[in-house]
């Protein structure tokens, strides 16, 4: 037994000697090769990057399966998940948290983690054959996806016979012909799957964000019904030649993008009650006076009361106001971006007017404004909430996002295993990432003082973020002990 047991250690070793070394690099210089080989060269990367797909879709599904639902919160249990706290589909026995935890060993968004395990088990289940020729390198990865997506959802039994007839001439057909030769054959085999797939659209549909290339411009994207979606673009479209025929000498698509913007402000007779979109406008002092390019800060870590008084010259001179119906924060940060404390106009004055009471302002270095102070409750101040508002923006989980009005505010360090209600402890997580870090096992989360936040799934995996506008260190130091994850509490308050 003692020799069995050395064995496979040695094994295990070989095996992380394995996985740690680099990937190896053959490629020959492109200057060298023919035309011919250049071509072949292509066609040869296309098919190893198929075989890597396969691959990482075996390793997903391993890693999927050393994490079972064993462990999640049962139905009857504070905690369980409930509504669309984790709308990506999941995998049946896998943890209802993999997905994040994939997400971050692959560092990108939950949703493409989601997607990127349920294709590969559609492969398992449903595609073997399609999963066999990726494997091989015979079917590209784009093809394999296009089968993947069009079939996940039918019994696996119709799923292969499907595959069994397009398989052969998925490689001589466009994506889209591929596309709609399998939607063709699936609604002639189970019409019932084809409308599930329309239904399981709906329900993920969402308008969404996405920064533009070009500054100061970013796309907004509606995802709808075929017929909804012509419709719209329709009636866009004959508001916009309509102004065009009136004189207006604009690029007609630059016309639409208004007319669409100016729909969703002032639509007519919606019969719905008025609504105020809440915008954040962040911006830095000096680049609002012209003085820099770059975002600004405040040097020096004490906020004095010289450096209030400086402060609020400058906002007069810029003529800063609270715009109606809006509030105007001023948030303080030091050299490295890191947030010292916010206040308003008014409370900018009145430390401004107090001052310090022991020294005179050429040799004071006293702080007149500081973060917040903590707290003996659980739940955070106003003044804290504002703070970490401010500092955090959104969600602080790796590659989340999730903006600041949908998040709740953490102790990183729970409070019952001895962590503060203080701005150095707390931090935004949106509800589906602050249940995982709550229920989930064997995930470790650890802050540092400024808002330095260190994620580490179960595999070992870390991921920090930082506040954004905070500087990187020269040098990431280690996470600090502490922290972890909080046990369900009694009384089942929020994330729950």
């Amino acid at each position: 037994m003692g020799r069995v047991r050395g064995r496979q250690a040695v094994e295990e070793l070989l095996v992380d000697w394995s996985v740690a070394q680099p990937l190896p690099d053959r490629r020959l210089p492109v200057s060298l090769l023919t035309r011919e080989q250049k071509a072949a060269e292509l066609q040869r990367v296309q098919a190893r990057r198929a075989m890597d797909a396969a691959y990482e879709a075996e390793l997903v599904l391993g890693l999927a399966d050393d994490t079972p639902d064993t462990l999640d919160p049962p139905a009857d249990q504070p905690g369980a998940r409930r509504g669309s706290w984790a709308p990506e589909p999941e995998l049946p026995g896998v943890s209802q948290f993999f997905p994040a935890e994939l997400a971050v060993v692959l560092n990108c968004g939950r949703r493409s983690a989601a997607n990127l395990a349920q294709r590969a088990w559609v492969f398992r289940e449903h595609l073997p054959a399609t999963w066999a020729a990726l494997a091989a390198g015979a079917l590209d990865e784009p093809r394999a996806k296009v089968l993947a997506d069009v079939l996940g959802l039918t019994s696996p039994a119709l799923a292969r016979q499907v595959e069994a007839q397009v398989l052969a001439e998925a490689s001589g057909l466009s994506t889209g012909r591929l596309r709609a030769r399998a939607l063709a054959l699936l609604l002639k085999l189970d019409a019932s799957a084809v409308d599930a797939r329309r239904k399981s659209a709906k329900r993920q549909a969402d308008v969404r964000t996405y920064p533009s290339q070009l500054e100061g411009m970013a796309t907004l994207a509606a995802e709808l019904p075929a017929d909804e979606a012509a419709e719209a673009f329709d009636l866009i479209d004959q508001l916009a030649r309509m102004a065009k025929a009136d004189g207006d000498d604009r690029p007609i698509g630059q016309i639409r993008a208004e007319v669409c913007f100016l729909l969703l402000r002032r639509p007519a007779d919606h019969g719905l009650p008025g609504v105020t979109a809440n915008v954040t406008v962040t911006a830095a002092l000096d680049a609002l006076e012209g003085t820099a390019a770059t975002p600004g800060a405040v040097n020096g870590l004490p906020i004095t009361a010289a450096h209030v008084r400086e402060l609020l010259a400058r906002l007069a001179a810029l003529g800063l106001r609270a715009p109606e119906g809006a509030s105007l924060t001023c948030a303080l940060t030091d050299g490295d971006g890191r947030l010292l404390a916010t206040a308003t106009l008014e409370q900018l004055a009145r430390a401004a007017r107090r001052g310090c009471p022991d020294h005179p302002d050429s040799q004071c270095t006293c702080p007149v404004l500081d973060r917040p102070p903590p707290t003996e409750a659980h739940d955070p101040t106003a003044a804290q909430h504002a703070f970490l508002t401010t500092r955090d923006r959104a969600c602080r989980f790796p590659n989340c996002g999730q903006r600041t009005g949908w998040a709740d505010r953490d102790h990183v360090l729970p409070q019952a295993h001895g962590g503060p209600t203080d701005c150095a402890n707390l931090c935004c997580l949106c509800r589906s990432h602050h249940r995982l870090k709550t229920l989930a096992r064997g995930w470790r989360f650890v802050m540092d003082p400024d808002g330095t936040l260190h994620v580490t799934t179960p595999s070992g995996v870390t991921r920090t973020t930082r506040p954004p506008g905070m500087r990187p260190p020269a040098t990431d130091r280690p996470p600090a002990e502490g922290g972890g994850s909080s046990p369900p509490p009694d009384d089942d308050p929020p994330p729950f």
